[in-house]
């Protein structure tokens, strides 16, 4: 017999042939031999404590495996609890962004009107070419604009803060595009609202007042207005634009500090979930205490 043919009665170059039975008497030396002895436990369990269920990768069962090869069971939670978003319908989206922008837009007459609450008039004097400022340089044009331009930024920081809470499950491009645009509409709305406040008594003051009589003259935009792209299209411009850059710097920073990846509240993890093992595991027997002193030994035989 040698390493390449184990078998003495088999020739070397009838490998394919299969090896005759073993004869009906003992079994030869060799085939007792052949089988490897059993493992020894290791170390730190005594005869009889070794767990069968914590063997080695590829040797027990898949719940029981190393770090990396644990089943679905000990799987971080909510990975098969969580289904699947459901589709979101365009319809629907664009109908939340117009009923946004909507909503925003009426908004904007109360934002007009307390800007025209808080606004100074302007005293101007009649001459016979029309209206004229009583004095050289007022300081009521500047305050108007100024009023606006805060009454504005704040009211897009609100905006934005509103639809981030409002429109949870639409947090993210969808809901900064609703208060973008919906700023944007409010804009115009509270400046034609709060410069019409008094305009009437005005227009009929300067038609029909003597020369050389003062009044006053309602707050208006200076630095801002409305330009009409193709005739179409209006374009605002200047301080108009201040509660949509409000609106939108607001609504990014709550993006930015969103403790949620996707934007939307989460629910948080089962600390006792962040198993390694399976639950169904069986602990390690803990050793056997040393006999106390004077104790009889235990026979040996």
């Amino acid at each position: 017999m040698s390493p390449d043919n184990p078998d003495p009665e088999r020739h070397v170059d009838d490998a394919d042939r299969p090896a005759p039975p073993p004869s009906s008497g003992a079994a030869p030396a060799e085939s007792a031999s052949a089988v490897p002895p059993p493992a020894a436990p290791p170390t730190g369990f005594g005869p009889g404590e070794y767990p069968a269920a914590t063997g080695y990768p590829g040797e027990g069962p898949a719940a029981t495996a190393y770090p990396g090869e644990y089943s679905a069971a000990t799987a971080y939670p909510g990975e098969a609890e969580l289904a699947p978003d459901e589709p979101r319908r365009p319809l629907r989206t664009v109908a939340t962004v117009l009923g946004a922008v909507l909503a925003l837009a009426v908004l904007g007459a109360p934002l007009g009107l307390l800007w025209a609450v808080l606004a100074p008039d302007t005293p101007v004097l009649k001459t016979a070419e029309g209206a004229i400022y009583a004095q050289p340089q007022p300081e009521q044009p500047i305050a108007a604009d100024g009023w606006f331009s805060l009454l504005g930024l704040a009211f897009g920081v609100l905006a934005a803060l509103a639809l981030w809470f409002l429109l949870r499950r639409r947090r993210g491009p969808v809901g900064l595009l609703a208060a973008v645009l919906g700023t944007l509409a409010a804009a115009p709305v509270a400046w034609q609202v709060g410069r019409r406040v008094g305009l009437a008594t005005f227009d009929r003051l300067l038609d029909s007042a003597p020369a050389g009589q003062a009044f006053t003259k309602p707050a208006d935009l200076r630095a801002g207005g409305v330009d009409w792209l193709l005739g179409v299209l209006p374009v605002p411009h200047g301080n108009l634009l201040l509660p949509a850059f409000g609106a939108a710097v607001t609504y990014t920073l709550l993006a930015g500090w969103s403790r949620w990846p996707g934007l939307r509240p989460e629910p948080e993890p089962d600390p006792a979930a962040f198993s390694w093992v399976s639950a169904g595991t069986p602990a390690p027997t803990a050793a056997p205490e040393p006999p106390a002193p004077g104790a009889a030994e235990p026979p040996r035989g």
